[in-house]
């Protein structure tokens, strides 16, 4: 078990992009201590928005926003009507002095819009997940370092006091050596598991549709789902949150063509507690365990998938279970009686949570093997100076500052890479053993064709990548 996690082992220092973090030898410029910078927002509907007054309030200044709504543009613009206004980020990027850019676009447009931005020395904040495939995600890390810009993964678990905690207490020991980790999300909360709806509807005047699809191949615009389609089923326990609309806003998440489903929404977050706590590179095989069946062109609506890493030096092999959509949970992972005490999360389909599985016992307590043997919550251990307050100031202080980011591409890239290869592995159909060293999947031939996308002719991420 790893004791001192507040210092990069050497182990870490010695990792490359076949699936493991890389850094910049030095980063591309300075800036005075508390400087203010110039960003641009690209992508300002809802997460974009809280990023944007995030950044606001953090004292930097919104000196331009992006988005292909016009109606989102001009509504947001109100809120900051000395910044310049874009439909299309390459024109922003060109016209504004800037120091940085936000990218909170759908997820397709992720890795074309960062290796843009990077390429120009812009230092890139992107939301998760960072890239919607495998191969993305090597190319922007290695990008990344190429350029020595400051970038950062926007995972509120990189800088959470309970992340943070939980890392303390999973390396201190106190579990034993970590077998298993289970983990429950609530997701989707939009629409997965449909054919596309047939038809087509007259794109609003307000909508680039065009910009919007970027790298995504030509489809006729669908605004909602048909009426009396199962999306509106009263009897669902997962009601859509996100509404009726077929693509946009929102909604695209459960497209492969635009999103990465459950699993890119919420792994970011999720799994880097698991990443940060165990110094993890890339599994070697994902299992899909049970799922309700992949669409052409959507994910499902509830996965159990199972990423299995093998025995890493000292510690034994590592399997990670995740599940989402309303399937049933194994008995054993529900909560001990009596309860444990407030505060343990659930594990539960509809809700978050997480359990650990070590040699020595279970967080929260009583769980897995150790059910029925007790619910004692093991003693906290000491807590660390991690120096990280919070993401987005984090990524404002290291371009301040001139160091990496907690959650720098180097580290994210690799990090993408692994939770993505899950979603490899429902497009699969079946288990799928990984060699990233010679970035193949080894025991499949045609799972290989589910890490990278095709591009629309004029986005090709591989002609601005280099």
């Amino acid at each position: 078990m790893i004791q001192n996690a507040g210092a990069m082992t050497r182990r870490q220092s010695l990792k490359t992009a076949a699936g493991f973090m890389i850094l910049p030898a030095g980063l591309a410029r300075g800036y005075a201590a508390n400087q203010k910078l110039n960003l641009g927002i690209i992508g300002i509907s809802g997460i974009g928005g809280v990023n944007a007054r995030t950044f606001n309030k953090l004292g930097q200044n919104i000196a331009a926003l992006c988005d292909v709504d016009s109606t989102v543009l001009d509504k947001r613009g109100a809120e900051y009507p000395a910044a310049r206004k874009y439909t299309d980020f390459r024109k922003m990027i060109e016209k504004e002095k800037l120091d940085g850019v936000i990218v909170a676009t759908p997820d397709h447009t992720h890795a074309y819009i960062s290796v843009w931005a990077m390429k120009r020395g812009l230092n890139v904040y992107c939301q998760k997940p960072l890239t919607q495939t495998v191969e993305e995600a090597r190319i922007v890390a290695r990008v990344a370092a190429e350029t020595k810009v400051v970038t950062q993964m926007g995972t509120q678990t990189s800088a959470e006091a309970q992340t943070l905690r939980t890392v303390e207490l999973v390396q201190s020991g106190v579990l034993g050596e970590i077998t298993e980790v289970h983990m429950s999300t609530d997701r989707p909360i939009w629409p997965q598991g449909f054919d596309r709806p047939a038809g087509e509807d007259p794109v609003p005047a307000h909508l680039d549709w065009d910009l919007w699809l970027g790298p995504a191949a030509a489809r006729p615009f669908k605004d909602k789902w048909p009426a009396g389609h199962a999306v509106y089923d009263p009897a669902r326990k997962n009601q859509f949150r996100s509404g009726p609309t077929v693509y946009h806003p929102l909604t695209w998440r459960g497209w492969i063509e635009f999103g990465s489903g459950a699993l890119g929404d919420i792994a970011p977050h999720s799994m880097n507690v698991i990443f940060m706590a165990l110094d993890l590179g890339a599994p070697s095989a994902v299992e899909v365990v049970e799922t309700s069946g992949m669409r052409r062109e959507m994910y499902p609506d509830w996965t159990h998938l199972r990423f299995d890493w093998a025995q890493r030096g000292i510690h034994p092999p590592l399997s990670v279970h995740w599940y989402d959509g309303q399937m049933p949970l194994p008995e054993q992972l529900q909560p001990p009686q009596p309860p444990p005490e407030p505060g343990a999360p659930p594990l539960k389909r509809g809700a978050g949570g997480m359990v650990w599985i070590g040699t020595k016992g279970s967080y929260p307590a009583g769980r897995g093997p150790f059910a029925g043997k007790g619910a004692q919550e093991p003693p906290p251990p000491p807590q660390r100076d991690w120096g990280r307050e919070e993401v987005h100031k984090d990524w404002v202080t290291a371009i301040q500052a001139g160091k990496p980011a907690p959650c720098h591409f180097g580290y994210a890239g690799p990090f993408t890479e692994a939770y993505q290869l899950g979603n490899v592995a429902l497009r699969a159909g079946h288990r799928i053993e990984w060699d990233a060293l010679a970035f193949r999947v080894t025991n499949c031939r045609e799972a290989n064709q589910y890490l990278r996308r095709e591009y629309r002719q004029g986005w090709d991420l591989k002609d601005i990548a280099g």
